[in-house]
């Protein structure tokens, strides 16, 4: 009886497992599969509906593509509009990120390294992120008046408190036992900041980074909106809902998206490389 029980089937883990290692093993295909379905079904549903209000996405495409994609090769296919619009935007996006985000860290380290400091800022740090960005830009036209030096004032002011936050929570969380260790190895300010700290806080540091990235492509899009601007993709539509261009309002939604998902996907590419793919999520 106890041999037969021995030897009686268990089940195949391997084949309950099968069906979830098969999702596993093609993520990016599962994801690209649901994008052409959504697209699929838009692209439907605009034609049945027909409204002007509603393009379909292969009409949106093109006009993307006449608009700012039509160029030669050896400008990366990028058209005179391309340059007048996107690059622009993009320069004002990354000049107020980069500032956002190395103000960030900064301050973070030194509010996270000390407990009393960080008592103290943190009620100044909620209250500062609570703030709704677009309630400063009257604080910044009478500082800055209208133009780049305020639109990428405000996309910094605004993009620095999530990395700020995060950094110095991730600073504050660092393993008491290996600081510890570092004092009886005698590691000075920076070697312990470099080789601990920082590395220690790098989950912390991206996940805030990853935020400031969205907020400030947001803030891009909206420093364009006010006047004082003449090129941009904010701008742009601006002008296109002015002449009631629906088309190229929709082109340039739809850039937007596009853009913010591949910045997105090129700062998790770095995260990755730098903490691992396990802990980068």
């Amino acid at each position: 009886m106890s041999g037969e029980a021995d030897t009686a089937p268990q089940g195949n883990p391997a084949a309950s497992l099968a069906p979830r290692s098969r999702a596993a093993a093609h993520p990016a295909l599962l994801r690209w599969l649901v994008l052409v379905l959504a697209v699929g079904v838009w692209e439907s549903a605009a034609r049945a509906h027909g409204s002007v209000y509603f393009p379909p996405p292969d009409r949106i495409a093109r006009h993307v593509h006449e608009l700012w994609f039509d160029g030669p090769a050896r400008h990366l296919f990028l058209s005179s509009a391309a340059v007048d619009d996107i690059l622009p935007s993009l320069g004002r996006m990354a000049a107020g990120y980069a500032l956002a985000a190395v103000a960030g860290i900064v301050l973070g380290v030194a509010v996270g390294r000390s407990r009393r400091a960080y008592a103290l800022a943190n009620p100044v740090l909620q209250f500062a992120r609570a703030v709704p960005p677009p309630a400063l830009v009257p604080v910044f036209v009478v500082v800055f008046a209208f133009g780049t030096p305020m639109q990428i004032a405000s996309i910094a002011f605004s993009a620095v408190w999530p990395v700020l936050v995060n950094t110095a929570a991730g600073v504050r969380n660092t393993d008491p036992l290996r600081l510890d260790v570092a004092a009886v190895l005698r590691l000075n300010t920076a070697e312990r900041l470099w080789f601990l700290v920082l590395p220690s806080a790098l989950p912390r540091i991206f996940a805030g980074l990853r935020l400031s990235l969205s907020l400030s492509l947001i803030l891009m899009v909206f420093s364009e909106l006010l006047p004082g601007t003449a090129n941009g993709i904010g701008f742009t539509l601006t002008e296109a809902q002015t002449r009631s261009d629906l088309l190229t309002v929709w082109a340039a939604l739809v850039l937007l998206g596009a853009l913010g998902y591949l910045l997105n996907t090129g700062l998790l590419a770095v995260e990755k490389r730098l903490i691992g793919r396990g802990r980068a999520t």
